[in-house]
């Protein structure tokens, strides 16, 4: 049986890097009795599949894996018995049944929602003054016909318009909301998005001068929209 799982990653586990949060993940379904399946072969490993892995200094409310069980309960008896052996920063919030012709998480994924909010008690908080020029940028950031950024890779980088990829942009409460293009064949990072913010601004790019939240992650609803990734599956 395919599950899809959401789940959240907050506080000081903004420090802890995909790979263990995937180790965290194995060792936790264990601890708590859920009956996943295992690959074949001479170094059997748990079947799991991560959506949009996070980087670091990240927090969300809406990161999603898949994995086959063997066999299951309920969404609710397993969302429990994983909470009861969980951080309390990584918990399970809804388990769903994937029918057999569903895509899975990472190759579904098309969109995730950010909230970005300043830093008011570091070294690196910004004055008020900065933070409001800041966010008269963000407002008016889409009105620009171009929005051009330079995208680093492994191998190399280039000037890129990101405009396209931006889906929405708004500010509400002194904060920045933002809906990005996200998955394999169009992806960007809020990063760059709030260094163009700051460029415009006229202010030098400081990546602790805010909090990065990941609010939920998509896929695409086949009407031109969007839809959470756990829309694909029902409740058992």
């Amino acid at each position: 049986m395919n599950i899809r799982i959401k789940y959240t990653k907050t506080g000081p586990l903004r420090f802890i890097s995909h790979l263990d949060m995937m180790r965290y993940f194995q060792k936790a379904i264990n601890r708590a009795g859920l009956d996943i399946s295992y690959s074949t072969g001479l170094s059997p490993h748990q079947i799991i599949s991560f959506a949009a892995p996070m980087p670091l200094m990240m927090t969300s409310e809406g990161e999603y894996l898949d994995a086959t069980f063997n066999s299951v309960t309920t969404s609710k008896e397993m969302i429990e018995s994983f909470n009861r052996v969980a951080s309390p920063y990584a918990v399970i919030k809804d388990i769903v049944i994937l029918p057999d012709k569903a895509v899975n998480s990472m190759a579904a994924v098309s969109a995730s929602d950010y909230r970005i909010t300043f830093k008011s008690d570091s070294d690196n908080a910004l004055s008020e003054e900065d933070k409001s020029r800041i966010l008269s940028s963000a407002e008016k950031l889409l009105d620009n016909e171009t929005i051009t950024v330079i995208k680093k890779t492994k191998k190399s980088e280039a000037l890129v318009d990101i405009k396209p990829l931006i889906f929405k942009l708004i500010v509400e409460d002194n904060s920045i909301y933002m809906l990005l293009a996200t998955g394999s064949r169009d992806n960007l990072k809020p990063e760059l998005v709030m260094e163009a913010i700051m460029k415009d601004a006229g202010l030098e790019y400081n990546r602790f001068s805010y909090d990065l939240h990941r609010l939920e992650t998509y896929m695409d609803d086949g009407n031109g929209g969007y839809t959470p990734l756990i829309c694909a599956g029902s409740t058992f």
